[in-house]
């Protein structure tokens, strides 16, 4: 499936990744507005309110450099710690590309099983900025219910201490930088998102239509243009 951007002692051998890592390539950004709807059950009856932003990954697109985990952390804790990164790279040195690496980020589930677990109304739907999945960490007690009720490997909240609260342990989630403090351009679906920003291969995409919620499809998508397959990389 191809979607367009809305707005990244042998005789040694360069992979297609390596060699994009290493070579310059534009850096491209563009958040898109709107209003979230309502979600319904089959019933008809009104569940939580939908997202209105997402972020689509290519993991063939990426190269593996981190960058993203890099700018989400300094935009979110004025610190570098990939640990906290709300966007994680997974990298397999034991396999080949493409199956070498993959981006993990949240994806704003619909039916959010994080939000459900809560029971401290610390983690929901933020309607001040389109409904995205928010940790209020003024409520948040360090419970640990939403990693646990997150299905997906690795747990897209992460419980860690924090300064700002005497060291005690609070829960963190991407915001699709709603909440920056260390970052003055603000994003969520009417901004930019920090690793949209510093991907140096658009290798991640914002969208405000409701990917497909089962399986992969819907948020690991092709994001390579013609370029790409001059390159040698696969164009489907």
């Amino acid at each position: 499936m191809s979607i367009n951007r809305h707005r990244n002692i042998c005789k040694p051998e360069i992979s297609r990744r390596d060699f994009l890592k290493y070579s310059g390539t534009a850096i491209v950004g563009l958040g898109v507005s709107g209003c979230a709807p309502l979600f319904r059950t089959k019933d008809g009856k009104t569940a939580m309110p939908v997202s209105g932003g997402y972020l689509l990954v290519d993991t063939k697109k990426c190269q593996g450099c981190l960058s993203c985990m890099l700018a989400c952390t300094l935009a979110h804790e004025g610190n570098v710690n990939p640990s906290l990164a709300r966007i994680q790279i997974i990298q397999d040195p034991f396999e080949k590309w493409p199956d070498d690496l993959s981006i993990e980020q949240c994806r704003q589930c619909v039916d959010a099983l994080c939000v459900k677990a809560c029971q401290y109304d610390a983690l929901k739907p933020n309607p001040k900025f389109g409904n995205v999945r928010m940790v209020d960490r003024n409520n948040c007690v360090g419970c640990y219910a939403c990693v646990e009720a997150c299905p997906y490997t690795p747990s897209r909240p992460a419980v860690a201490e924090d300064e700002k609260y005497e060291g005690e342990k609070k829960s963190r989630k991407c915001d699709l930088c709603a909440d920056t403090p260390f970052w003055k351009q603000k994003g969520c679906v009417k901004g930019k998102q920090a690793c949209i920003e510093v991907c140096p291969v658009s290798a991640i995409s914002f969208t405000s239509e409701i990917p497909e919620q089962s399986g992969d499809s819907g948020y690991k998508v092709n994001l390579r243009g013609e370029a790409w397959a001059k390159l040698g990389y696969p164009n489907d």
